[in-house]
């Protein structure tokens, strides 16, 4: 489309199609357009501000009550970005999180023998220190759903101890002693709707 100049103002008069308007920008076609694809539609946030403890062990993981969020996706090219952090304490060595979406796992490793698939985990040491720590874990995925119903997300948590008893405590730390220095965390699981 060619391009033309009006008097002497310059690229202020260029003609275009369409309507400018403070939601259109110019394409190099000299077309005003909506911006398409990458904004975010919509936020469903859910936060958990008090304890849990699971003594579960092995897969499907434990539901962290107060971490699932449920989102309608308003179009099938829609994607869902999944942010979660999840705050654990454990009193046994081998502890994990899941995300799922309904009963599938979801942004897990690949299978491989024995070893676990899980989203995110943390190994403490043996020494006993670790009982006054809170352990941070985060998952950061972009989902595909390709569906207008809608999706539910939550977190799963639990142990994988080989042998012995063991608990997941989320939001505290295992000692969880009533001093200064041992904290009580929040955790959040957010999800947003990405136009397609």
């Amino acid at each position: 489309m060619a391009v033309t100049i009006k008097g002497t103002e310059g690229v202020s008069k260029v003609e275009a199609t369409g309507s400018p308007s403070s939601s259109t920008f110019l394409r190099g076609d000299y077309a005003w357009a909506a911006p398409s694809g990458g904004k975010i539609l919509q936020v469903i946030s859910a936060t958990k501000t008090d304890t849990q403890s699971i003594t579960a062990r092995g897969l499907p993981l434990t539901d962290v009550v107060g971490l699932s969020i449920s989102i309608t996706p308003s179009a099938t090219s829609s994607k869902i970005l999944v942010l979660a952090n999840i705050n654990l304490g454990a009193s046994q060595r081998y502890t994990g999180v899941v995300l799922y979406n309904g009963s599938t796992a979801l942004c897990i490793g690949d299978s491989s023998g024995s070893r676990l698939q899980i989203s995110a985990g943390i190994a403490n040491s043996s020494d006993g220190n670790d009982q006054y720590q809170v352990f941070p874990t985060a998952i950061n995925f972009l989902h595909s759903p390709s569906s207008t119903s809608a999706q539910t997300y939550k977190i799963g948590a639990g142990q994988f101890y080989s042998s012995g008893s063991g608990t997941v405590y989320v939001n505290r730390s295992s000692s969880d002693a009533n001093s200064a220095f041992i904290s009580r965390t929040a955790s959040t699981i957010t999800a947003m709707e990405v136009a397609g």
